[in-house]
């Protein structure tokens, strides 16, 4: 562990705790796993504490576990990571929430502490389904108005459910059922390393 890397860890472990419900290191990079009530809070002192400062949100996502791996995941569905960038220390780190309700995934919204928030968490809306509690403005930001669904769920069909076109005779955009055929991929197969004989 540098001692930058090894520097932040102790102030975290000073200003949080056991608040924090996992922190992990990976490739020279710390992640905080935070509960979905502590999320707002632990975010807020993140921002504000002296020692942490982390004044800049640069990016945030949604992500969805089930088949993580191409296996069965036990636990919370959908996440959201959030990456913070604190320019006064020179420092980084990666902040993961699981939201406690797969039927109706919803955290806090980081609107509040962060404007930089407002689309990443509208395009975790849109692609999820993830609601962020607080935002004054969610609704979908890449996807159709009238979209069903949310596309970067992995039960989504890749064909979607429904396809626009352009027709000529009614001179507008009109939605009809898929017609593209469903096809089965090959799943991926992962071979030994003298798979045939070869050596």
């Amino acid at each position: 562990m540098t001692q930058k890397l090894n520097s932040l860890r102790q102030a975290l472990d000073t200003r949080f705790g056991a608040t924090l419900l996992n922190v992990q290191q990976n490739l020279g990079e710390l992640t905080l796993v935070v509960s979905a009530q502590e999320y707002a809070a632990v975010m807020a002192t993140l921002r504000d504490d002296p020692s942490l400062k982390f004044e800049q949100l640069i990016d945030l996502c949604g992500v969805d576990y089930s088949q993580y791996k191409n296996r069965p995941w036990e636990g919370q569905r959908f996440a959201v990571v959030a990456h913070l960038l604190s320019v006064t220390h020179n420092w980084r780190v990666r902040v993961k929430v699981f939201a406690p309700d797969d039927d109706l995934p919803a955290v806090a919204s980081l609107t509040p502490l962060w404007a930089a928030a407002n689309w990443y968490e509208r395009e975790a809306f849109d692609l999820f389904g993830i609601v962020f509690e607080g935002h004054e403005d969610l609704r979908r930001i890449l996807t159709d108005y009238g979209f069903i669904g949310h596309p970067l769920r992995k039960d989504f069909p890749v064909t979607g459910h429904v396809e626009m076109r352009y027709d000529p005779q009614t001179q507008r955009v009109i939605y009809q059922p898929v017609t593209i055929e469903a096809r089965e991929n090959t799943p991926r197969v992962v071979r030994e390393d003298h798979y045939g004989g070869a050596h």
